[in-house]
C-alpha cells in the first residue's frame, strides 16, 4: 500500500458537516497517528529537498501543523502568516474572500530577514477555493520573497483552488478529493 492509500485510510470522513451535502475531511486522525504523520512530513521533505527552499510559510492555523515540522526537516526557517491582529511587529496585510464575507491575513515585514527573492514554499493543510493561498502568495511577494511552490495535504479539486493557484506558482498536493 502506497502512502496516499495509507493516509486516505487515516483521515476521518464526516458527512453533512458543517452543512448538508459536505463531506468534511478530519485530519486529526492523521495527526494523532505518529507513523503516518511522520510519513507525511518525510514525503513532503523528499518532494522538496532539491528545491533550494530558504523559508517555509505556514498559513494560520493548520498550515503551522505541517509547515513547522517540514521547515525543521529541511533545515530552513519557518514564517507564520497570521489572521489580522495577531502579529506584534510591522506588517502588511492582504484580504481574501470567504464563502460569507472577507477575512485578512498578515505577515511581518522582516519575515525573510529582508532578503530579496528568498525562495519560499507556502504550506497549508487543504486547498479549496484558493483564496487564502492566493493572499499568502501576495504577502510573500509583498515582503520580497519568491513563492516557488504551494504545498497541501489535501486538494478539494472540484472547488478549483489548485487550478487558480497553479497560475501563480507550482502546486503540490498529496491527496485529492
Amino acid at each position: 500500500m502506497n502512502i496516499k492509500e495509507q493516509l486516505n485510510k487515516t483521515i476521518r470522513q464526516i458527512p453533512n458537516y458543517p452543512k448538508e451535502g459536505i463531506i468534511f475531511r478530519d485530519i486529526t486522525t492523521l495527526l494523532n497517528h505518529q507513523e503516518f504523520f511522520s510519513k507525511t512530513i518525510e514525503h513532503f521533505k523528499k518532494h522538496y529537498q532539491e528545491e533550494k527552499i530558504e523559508y517555509i510559510v505556514g498559513l494560520e492555523s493548520r498550515g503551522f501543523i505541517f509547515g513547522a515540522p517540514l521547515a525543521y526537516a529541511l533545515g530552513v526557517g519557518f514564517v507564520p502568516i497570521r489572521k489580522k491582529g495577531k502579529l506584534p511587529f510591522e506588517k502588511i496585510s492582504q484580504s481574501y474572500e470567504l464563502e460569507y464575507g472577507l477575512d485578512e491575513l498578515e505577515i511581518h515585514l522582516d519575515a525573510f530577514n529582508y532578503v530579496k527573492n528568498a525562495r519560499v514554499l507556502l504550506v497549508d493543510d487543504l486547498i479549496a477555493t484558493g483564496g487564502s493561498a492566493e493572499a499568502g502568495i501576495k504577502l510573500i511577494e509583498g515582503v520580497g520573497g519568491e513563492c516557488v511552490g504551494a504545498c497541501f495535504l489535501i486538494d478539494l479539486v472540484a472547488l478549483g483552488g489548485s487550478k487558480k493557484i497553479s497560475k501563480l506558482t507550482k502546486v503540490y498536493s498529496l491527496l485529492e478529493f
